[in-house]
């Protein structure tokens, strides 16, 4: 009996082994405890946006870098939708979320998953009312301000000025209006004298810019548009009209179209967004998270004003 036992012993030893084995190459092929291969997934507000896209392009930029996977989807505007993806990247057990939220109240039950499934998740660009673990973006309050207080001085305090919201609803509408109203305030012969959303998109804010040329002709002394989209439809329908060079126009975001526009007098002024630094440090946010290390829960870039005077330093070469 005994040369039976042996061959079973010896069996189940290397049973034991082949067992060892498949639980090692198993292991191997996820990169082991210490080498894992982080996922992260980014829900983008449009990828029709270019300073989105901007933004987009230096998150993936670094990812790949870095070695992580980034798995990207467009929420196309809608907040139920990005609700859904977030809802997928949780299911997908993703090691961290990016969020460019749609809207800050309708996209924050998405961070509220994603907290209570134990995911970090950083909202870029724009805000929710529910706090994420944390946020990278710049204060858009102080954009509005920027644009027009420029509006102010061009005007010496007195004029007609229009404004062409973002999408209603959304952080960088809300705040840039903020900013602006707070101006105003400050400048009793400044006066609203209309103001409505081009959502974002530059035919729709030259149709707009069309309709207040009908209704108010040479009353209007100023276009604020709340990103440069907006604010290079405007002044092309004032263009078209003969009027961009008596109305001033300012807008946000200073992406290479509407530096080519300031360079060219369409714009009087962007005020530039950085989108570079917006999403390396995203990113960047998120991978510590992930890794379960320290990192700043509110990264704010500042904007910048830009005119003719100081374009050559933000024109690439």
């Amino acid at each position: 009996m005994k040369p039976i036992r042996t061959l079973l012993s010896s069996s189940a030893l290397l049973i034991a082994l082949l067992l060892t084995g498949c639980n090692q190459s198993t292991s191997d092929e996820k990169g082991g405890a210490g080498s894992k291969k982080l996922v992260i997934g980014a829900t983008m507000l449009s990828m029709q946006n270019e300073f989105i896209v901007n933004v987009h392009d230096e998150i993936e930029k670094k990812a790949t870098a870095d070695g992580v996977e980034l798995i990207t989807v467009d929420a196309e505007h809608s907040p139920l939708k990005q609700v859904e993806q977030v809802e997928s990247f949780i299911a997908q057990k993703v090691d961290a979320i990016i969020m460019n939220p749609c809207e800050v109240e309708a996209s924050s039950p998405a961070v509220a998953k994603a907290l209570a499934a134990n995911i970090p998740i950083i909202n870029v660009n724009s805000e929710t009312s529910a706090k994420p673990s944390a946020f990278v973006g710049s204060d858009d309050v102080e954009s509005g301000r920027m644009a027009m207080k420029f509006i102010a001085d061009k005007l010496n305090g007195k004029g007609n000025v229009v404004m062409i919201h973002g999408y209603m609803g959304q952080a960088a509408q809300i705040k840039r209006e903020q900013g602006a109203r707070e101006v105003l305030k400050q400048y009793p012969g400044l006066k609203l004298l209309a103001h409505q959303t081009g959502e974002w998109d530059r035919a729709k804010a030259m149709s707009l810019t069309e309709n207040w040329i009908q209704s108010y002709g040479s009353q209007i002394n100023a276009v604020f548009a709340h990103n440069d989209e907006m604010g290079l439809g405007a002044a092309k329908a004032l263009t078209d009209a003969g009027m961009k060079d008596k109305v001033i126009v300012v807008s946000i975001d200073g992406i290479p179209d509407a530096l080519q526009g300031v360079k060219k007098g369409a714009l009087d002024a962007t005020i530039f967004q950085n989108a570079e630094q917006q999403g390396s440090k995203a990113i960047e946010t998120a991978i510590k998270a992930a890794k379960g290390e320290a990192y700043e829960k509110q990264t704010l870039i500042p904007f910048q004003l830009v005119t003719k005077a100081n374009l050559s330093s933000f024109l690439k070469p």
